[in-house]
């Protein structure tokens, strides 16, 4: 057992000042920390509850890597630096990267350091914003509905990727169509002929062909709902005894997708047409600076990218020493996640180049961007291969690995928020985590039905665009203009023995919340109805929709009025008693 001092903040009176004792023990290869003020009289108060923290840095480290490093990073970055400009895409996004990408992730995991509390527990510094926590907590819940579809469908591919054959080569298989044309040279110019590829996804898969709309689900696919039950069964092994085992899940599915990536860029780099692939992807075109849609993709692209806002780096941080130097890990995670993006693109446009030269067409013809990419095309381009049920595995076993450790954050975020909100959850906890996997397993069994991939794109859609980004502006807000630059940095000096600098203060105060604050100006403005393919949702679906990301972002307003009703007094005493001024 070992123990460590840290001064605990000067309260304005006169007198001597109490330090607060931090124990640390260890058990298991976890440690444990708790915490007592000790007075020069030698009397101690205690002020928390033990807090287990992770057994060792590079557990916290690849679990932030591995929530951020995800899907998006394969299938969104690239196909937007290819269509935005080339190399000159990456000037906007560095831009934003680093006024406001960084800045908010830095502030994400000291914030949840210094309180070691998960996404609510945290506003103890300002109790009238705790509304944003449990905002957060609610975009996790939800993205978890659907996210983990996707690692089913990966599982399900993985799958049927041990064969001899891989089932989406041909078109002599029960769920083909007429209109199912095996690969050739004039197909992707064929408007009215369809890929093996396809129609594998959307007719082996999803069974989309037996649905039709949105008010037309079905019942829950055995076939997809036996992997996603699979998905849950991992989920919960790997996080129901907390950062004891998920500190070492990360091992595997944080290092695992490098590993894949770098094997199949080595096999790509191989094949004919790749380097053209990869010269279109890094191709510069200064003119679409000009063009304001290239600087609002970059902006959008690093909100979403960095992960900020759904309250996983808040979470993970709470598990952290009180002196860990979480501004080097808030650089060398978010340099990481960014590099990350741009590595992939050489692996998918290597691949992308191959598809353009075998068919004979324009790259825009095969360059896509979303599960198409992962689940149409990029299996096209590896059944063409010699030994395709090998790369197949290898592929997919990437897609999985991705998906689970940020899957896993999602509901780390979720369980460790509500546990350190409703204390008696702690007691609890392994029977706390199955009740949340079970529920979002239940949830996202309407994603599994014929229908689903349209419920799936609603919530896509409505689930954590507008509402996530509003969600990290009032948390901007809340730390940098009602807590305070200056108070938070003295946390952090608290933490670290060192102050931030006069450029992050600045990022925190003014830049990142006019940032934000466009970005959800821009998020309404540009707002566009869901649609899959040529189906359009109906009016009625739309508005569920934005139910959906209104329910939780009304939690702000919602808590903040119902902490005003509580207290007696005026608005000016309230605002301040709230905000510990």
């Amino acid at each position: 057992m070992s123990s460590a001092m840290a001064p605990v903040k000067p309260s304005g009176t006169a007198g001597p000042k109490e330090v607060e004792l931090i124990l640390v023990k260890e058990q298991n290869g976890v440690q444990f920390t708790s915490s007592a003020l000790v007075s020069p009289s030698g009397q101690t108060q205690p002020s928390g509850e033990e807090r287990e923290t992770w057994g060792k840095k590079i557990d916290f480290l690849l679990s932030v890597i591995g929530f951020a490093v995800d899907l998006a990073n394969v299938w969104r970055f690239p196909y937007l630096c290819y269509k935005k400009g080339g190399g000159a895409f990456l000037v906007p996004y560095l831009f934003f990267m680093v006024i406001a990408g960084m800045p908010l992730f830095y502030m994400e995991l000291a914030l949840g350091q210094y309180n070691r509390e998960g996404a609510a527990g945290v506003w103890k510094i300002c109790p009238i914003f705790k509304g944003v926590g449990f905002t957060v907590i609610l975009i996790s819940l939800y993205v978890g509905f659907y996210y983990n579809v996707i690692i089913a469908w990966a599982l399900f591919y993985l799958f049927s990727s041990f064969s001899g054959e891989l089932p989406w080569i041909h078109c002599n298989n029960t769920w083909n169509s007429p209109n199912c044309s095996d690969l050739n040279s004039t197909l992707l110019n064929d408007t009215y002929k369809t890929t093996p590829a396809l129609e594998y996804f959307e007719r082996g898969v999803l069974h989309l062909h037996e649905s039709s709309g949105i008010d037309d689900l079905g019942l829950p696919r055995w076939q997809l709902t036996s992997c996603l039950a699979v998905v849950i069964v991992v989920l919960y092994f790997s996080l129901w005894k907390g950062v004891k085992t998920s500190g070492k899940v990360v091992w595997i599915t944080a290092t695992m997708p490098y590993v894949v990536l770098t094997v199949l860029l080595l096999r790509g780099i191989t094949l004919p047409g790749a380097i053209d692939g990869i010269k279109a992807y890094l191709s510069v075109d200064f003119l679409r600076l000009c063009d304001a849609q290239v600087w609002i993709e970059a902006a959008t692209q690093i909100c979403f990218s960095l992960g900020v806002g759904f309250g996983v780096l808040i979470a993970f941080s709470s598990y952290n020493k009180f002196s860990n130097n979480c501004y080097r890990d808030a650089i060398i995670t978010s340099s990481i996640n960014s590099l990350t993006s741009f590595f992939s693109g050489f692996v998918i446009f290597s691949f992308l180049g191959y598809m353009s030269h075998k068919h004979n067409v324009a790259l825009d013809k095969v360059a896509t961007d979303g599960p198409g990419l992962v689940f149409i095309i990029y299996p096209e381009a590896i059944a063409t291969l010699p030994g395709s049920s090998v790369w197949a595995v290898i592929f997919f076993i990437m897609l999985l690995t991705l998906g689970i450790d940020s899957a896993m954050g999602g509901m780390e975020s979720v369980i460790t928020g509500l546990t350190d909100e409703f204390k008696f959850l702690h007691k609890h906890r392994e029977l706390f985590t199955l009740f949340i996997v079970v529920f979002t397993f239940l949830i996202s069994l309407i994603c599994v039905t014929n229908g689903g991939i349209y419920v799936f794109t609603l919530l896509d859609h409505f689930a954590a665009g507008t509402s996530i980004l509003f969600g990290v502006l009032i948390e901007a807000i809340g730390i940098s203009w009602f807590y305070g630059v200056d108070r938070f940095s003295d946390d952090i000096q608290e933490m670290i023995g060192q102050r931030p600098g006069l450029y992050w203060r600045l990022c925190w105060k003014f830049v990142s919340p006019c940032f934000l604050l466009f970005m959800v100006v821009v998020s309404f403005a540009t707002f566009n109805p869901p649609k899959y393919g040529s189906y359009y949702f109906p009016a009625w679906a739309t508005m569920v929709g934005w139910c959906l990301s209104i329910s939780s972002m009304i939690m702000v307003p919602l808590y903040a009025f119902y902490k005003f009703c509580s207290l007696p007094g005026k608005l000016e005493c309230k605002i301040k008693c709230h905000c510990n001024f």
